[in-house]
């Protein structure tokens, strides 16, 4: 079947009624179009290659220490035994190696020491079959506070820990002492002078002997124990 078209002589085409031809030299502008044209036509798509000097890596080692030396230098100084400096998060920049200071060593002794006082208030008057008097008792160990807070406080600031010597001397003294006066307090005065002295004596000599590093705090009961085997007397 033949299909015969005519046209019409006066028909006039215009530029714009013919289609123009897709020019091949014109690039798509998304990557992944270009990549696939470029697969197509044979040619390499263009792509941006920075301009990045090359030059061969530096060779002639380290100039300062590294992370190794700085690692064996840490380990040497936790093998000698010596810690490493405290720093804290002040903005003055400045460092704390004690976390309460004088004034909070000095609360925390007080505070236990005034309940030492209270306890063994309370024990001399079981041992003597005494009725107790809980006001009493606690008006003792309020007037002793304050006296604890101060000396506690005095034997805690930083120049009485600048001299460890004269300090754990005077605790030396302190423990011997009150631990020797203690005994003969006990063997030698009446029920009555031994309720009122063994409280305060007591918990002087409690708080020398703690203060003591060990091998002082092992003389100091020695000592007393040689006292109470020399003089004779009864511990209990």
């Amino acid at each position: 079947m033949t299909v015969s078209v005519k046209l019409d002589n006066n028909l006039q085409l215009s530029p714009s009624t013919v289609s123009k031809p897709m020019d091949d030299t014109s690039t798509p502008r998304k990557r992944k179009d270009r990549r696939a044209a470029s697969r197509k036509i044979g040619i390499p798509a263009k792509t941006y290659t920075p301009n990045i000097p090359l030059a061969q890596p530096d060779r002639s080692g380290p100039k300062g220490k590294t992370l190794f030396d700085l690692a064996e230098e840490r380990q040497a100084l936790l093998d000698a035994g010596k810690p490493f400096e405290k720093r804290t998060d002040d903005p003055s920049g400045s460092s704390t190696e004690e976390d309460f200071g004088p004034v909070g060593d000095a609360l925390l002794y007080t505070l236990s020491l005034s309940m030492l006082h209270f306890t063994l208030d309370v024990i001399v008057h079981h041992q003597y079959r005494e009725s107790i008097s809980w006001s009493e008792i606690v008006t003792r160990m309020l007037a002793a506070m304050p006296v604890l807070f101060v000396v506690v406080y005095i034997m805690h600031t930083e120049t009485a820990n600048r001299f460890q010597v004269v300090r754990q001397g005077v605790f030396l003294g302190t423990a011997i002492a009150a631990g020797c006066y203690m005994v003969y307090s006990a063997n030698v005065h009446g029920y009555y002078a031994v309720m009122k002295r063994a409280p305060p004596i007591g918990t002087l000599w409690v708080w020398g002997v703690v203060e003591l590093k060990l091998p002082w705090a092992l003389v100091s009961l020695g000592t007393v124990g040689g006292y109470l085997w020399w003089g004779g007397y009864e511990a209990f």
